[in-house]
């Protein structure tokens, strides 16, 4: 059923826009004889898909066609003035949201438009401002390299200054050097010398020692046989005695 009721609006929809197309021909036509030509072929086209129509059309079924025709497009005209007159009124209502819209947004413009104004001037000033510091600190900036520059300069000659001083220290160094390497180089000759005599009297006073000391050692080997033998004798007196 639903599919019978699209096909026949369909149809509808189909046949009152033939309709529409056939009444905007015949308004437009100039003379009688170029609307009995839309009307012929709007029967051609009509016999074209109905076929078992053309038995049945007549002139009175033709006027009767054209009244009903006609009477449609005065209820599509009504229709249209009805939807015209309706889109007129929303239009309106349209315009009216619009130009509310229009008299907010443009409000809104010109707070902003105040707004930007008033940072554009803090902008300004704080430009002004910071353009007053950099200048400051430019001049400060070339002050404190003018006083590097002199610093640089008085550090460059005591630089220098040292660096003559260290220089003639080095000479003075290196001399008191040569000094002391021929002090010592001196002091070791004579040193060797020492050393050498010292040896010479060490081997002699090695040898008188091994001369004294064999000569104490003899002694001692005879002061112990003499001891030895006078004990025994004692002994030996002893023994006599007893035994006698």
């Amino acid at each position: 059923m639903s599919t019978v009721h699209e096909e026949t609006t369909t149809r509808a929809i189909r046949g009152m826009t033939q309709v529409l197309d056939l009444y905007d021909r015949l308004s437009s036509a100039t003379d009688d004889r170029s609307r009995a030509r839309i009307i012929a072929d709007a029967f051609a086209e009509l016999e074209q898909r109905y076929p078992h129509l053309t038995d049945l059309a007549t002139r009175t079924n033709l006027s009767e066609t054209e009244l009903r025709l006609k009477k449609e497009i005065e209820e599509v005209r009504a229709e249209l003035k009805a939807t015209e007159l309706k889109l007129t009124r929303e239009i309106e209502q349209v315009r009216v949201e619009l130009k509310a819209t229009e008299l907010k947004l443009t409000k809104e413009i010109e707070q902003v438009r105040n707004q930007t104004e008033q940072v554009r001037a803090e902008l300004k000033a704080t430009e002004l401002k910071l353009t007053k510091e950099i200048e400051q600190v430019r001049n400060q900036t070339e002050q404190v390299r003018t006083e590097l520059k002199a610093t640089e300069l008085k550090l460059t000659r005591e630089i220098e200054e040292v660096r003559a001083e260290l220089k003639a220290t080095e000479l003075k160094l290196t001399k008191e050097i040569e000094e002391v390497r021929a002090e010592l180089k001196a002091t070791e000759l004579k040193l060797t010398k020492e050393i050498e005599q010292v040896r010479n009297q060490t081997e002699q006073v090695r040898a008188d020692l091994s001369v004294q000391i064999e000569k104490t050692r003899i002694n001692i080997l005879k002061w112990t046989f003499i001891f030895w033998a006078t004990q025994f004798a004692a002994i030996m007196a002893i023994l006599l005695r007893f035994w006698s």
